[in-house]
């Protein structure tokens, strides 16, 4: 990594994209300075000499200050825990990557936090948690969602700082020694001391006292991104990411899964009796797929290989798994009503007046491998087709049969939702409760829930904005599929029927034709996990991951010894410097 990369690797893109025009301002400023000497006329360097005018006001590598002249020494810090939620899609992902294309939610909550000045980084516009013992429960992927998302982190605080111990009594004043009485002095400490002992005083309030953590956030962040409470009770030693025991995701989608073929359109040899048709998921073959998910497994055929971390464990516990439907959330189509479009009547599908309905994966476990969520949706949604059985995840779960991993779709990310996480005190728990003392917005200050300003209100905003996109869409979306009569086939070359290819649904908002549907155990194989470990070290110049290993074990000898010599040096300094004084 060059100077250059590594001085601007973690800035933030406005601290990145302020600092190119600072630049630019400054090569025009250089630009007119050299046409000056050159005797160009003074009329054509008014532009060049604002530019360098307003290059010389940008302050260099300076400590910013964006809230007042606050200095860090005179407040207290305090480790506190923070429950937010955000809606991924706009996002490159949770985690701050320096060389993303899109803005990230670290990357957004580290300047909510600078501007607010509950942090005070050296450089602002470098993106760098490490001074303030922050962590993170999970690190959600792009476009993935969270509405439980939970960070530890030391910020500023209200409370007051430890009374330094009073001063031993000293020798008598120089005006004393002179005959001079500090009447005046004596007077005024004994009329405070008084004071002091009449104002009882009072113990620190977390909450009427303390700064209002969420609510001075979400004035800074964007409105797709909420701090919903934080815990005035966090320990000392809190983890976000190590002390969390159970995490919970979700992810959404609609029955039908997507406009099924009017009946009169479908090829007659498209029907084998096993399959639902076309659009239509079955929802209980899918649950009965869920359930297998739970307990102790080994996932690597259901999730998507590091490289980099060659001894991670594949064996994840899950504590429940499940399809649920969600109630009062349909948009009725009235087309799904017709005949042509509903699932026939031998279906376990069943048949209702309000579709499409919504329903959800629900999972629970205590940690989960990169991208496990969307591969165990994406063999459900295969099931939930008829294109799988259930079976098949037993196959997956034989990892010494299968050692690699069919080359299957990732179901999409946008529906998926880190739903919460919970820190219970005690593991044996079977209801495994959180212990940890959340103070929602509004619980303190009504008005910050409800008010003009509040949480609710802003998040009315969002849901109202979007809900009228969908209504406006699904109006739409029933005119189309209703106004048109497919039965006149006015061209006498319409084909009779649709073509006959598979379409298969992986979470998107439209399904992908495939052709002739490949079953899932007889598609190619992705390498080993041992194979993505070999491969990785040989990007890093080593002949596979053993020679890698050994090669960082040898060098964290070579740095422990080294350590151990200099401590050495130092003691026997110090015992010759001893020698010497004696």
């Amino acid at each position: 990594m060059d100077e250059s990369t590594a001085m601007y690797g973690r800035w933030t893109r406005d601290a990145l994209i302020k600092r190119i025009r600072a630049l630019e301002g400054q090569v025009r400023a250089n630009d007119a300075e050299a046409a000056r000497g050159a005797g160009v006329p003074n009329s054509s360097l008014k532009e060049g000499g604002r530019a360098k005018a307003n290059a010389g006001a940008q302050p260099q590598r300076k400590k910013k200050n964006f809230g007042g002249d606050i200095d860090p020494s005179k407040y207290s810090t305090r480790l506190v825990a923070m429950k937010l939620a955000y809606l991924g899609k706009n996002y490159g992902g949770f985690e701050f990557q320096s060389t993303g294309n899109a803005p990230t939610i670290e990357e957004e909550l580290w300047k909510a936090f600078v501007r607010a000045c509950l942090i005070f980084p050296e450089n602002p516009d470098e993106v760098n948690w490490g001074p303030w013992e922050y962590s993170k429960c999970g690190r959600t992927d792009r476009g993935v969602s969270a509405f439980g998302q939970v960070i530890s982190i030391r910020v500023r605080s209200n409370r007051p700082l430890p009374e330094e111990p009073e001063e031993s009594p000293t020798a008598v004043s120089d005006e004393t020694a002179a005959g001079t009485r500090p009447q005046d002095a004596g007077e005024t400490e004994a009329l405070e001391d008084a004071e002091s002992e009449n104002t009882p005083k009072r113990d620190f309030d977390d909450l009427t006292d303390e700064l209002s953590y969420p609510r001075l956030l979400n004035r800074l962040l964007p409105p797709d991104i909420r701090i919903l409470a934080w815990c005035p009770t966090t320990p000392a030693e809190f983890s976000a990411r190590h002390h969390c025991r159970e995490r919970q995701y979700r992810y959404f989608f609609t029955q039908p899964a997507f406009s099924p073929m009017p009946q009169s359109l479908e090829d007659p040899k498209s029907h084998n009796g096993k399959k639902p048709k076309e659009g239509w998921l079955d929802i209980e073959a899918m649950r009965a797929a869920a359930k297998k998910y739970e307990g102790l497994h080994d996932f690597r055929n259901l999730c998507k290989i590091d490289g980099s971390k060659p001894h991670q464990s594949f064996q994840r516990r899950i504590f429940e798994s499940d399809i649920v439907e969600v109630s009062d959330v349909e948009t009725a189509l009235p087309y799904l009503r017709g005949t042509e479009f509903q699932p026939s009547s031998s279906s376990s599908l069943g048949t209702g007046e309000n579709f499409p309905k919504v329903y959800y994966f629900h999972v629970r476990g205590s940690a989960f491998l990169w991208h496990q969520i969307r591969c165990m949706v994406a063999v459900l949604f295969a099931v939930g087709q008829g294109l799988e059985s259930a079976d098949v995840i037993d196959k997956l779960f034989d990892v010494e049969a299968e050692p690699r991993r069919p080359s299957y779709v990732l179901a999409n990310e946008t529906p998926l939702v880190l739903w919460d996480c919970l820190f219970p005190k005690d593991l044996d728990d079977p209801t495994r409760t959180d212990s940890m003392e959340w103070v929602y917005m509004g619980e303190d200050y009504p008005l910050n829930a409800h008010g003009a300003s509040g949480l609710v209100d802003h998040m009315w905003g969002r849901w109202r904005e979007h809900k009228m996109d969908e209504l406006l869409a699904g109006q739409l979306l029933n005119i189309v599929a209703t106004q048109t009569d497919v039965s006149l086939r006015r061209n006498p070359k319409a084909p009779l029927y649709a073509p006959l290819t598979q379409k298969v649904f992986e979470g998107a908002n439209r399904e992908r034709s495939v052709g002739k549907y490949a079953p899932l155990m007889k598609k190619p194989r992705l390498a080993s996990p041992q194979e993505a470990y070999d491969k990785e070290a040989k990007k890093k110049g080593y002949r596979d991951a053993a020679h890698m290993q050994a090669a960082i074990e040898q060098r964290r000898a070579e740095a422990e010894a080294e350590s151990a010599g200099g401590a050495e040096t130092v003691r026997t300094t110090e015992t010759a410097g001893g020698d010497a004084a004696a």
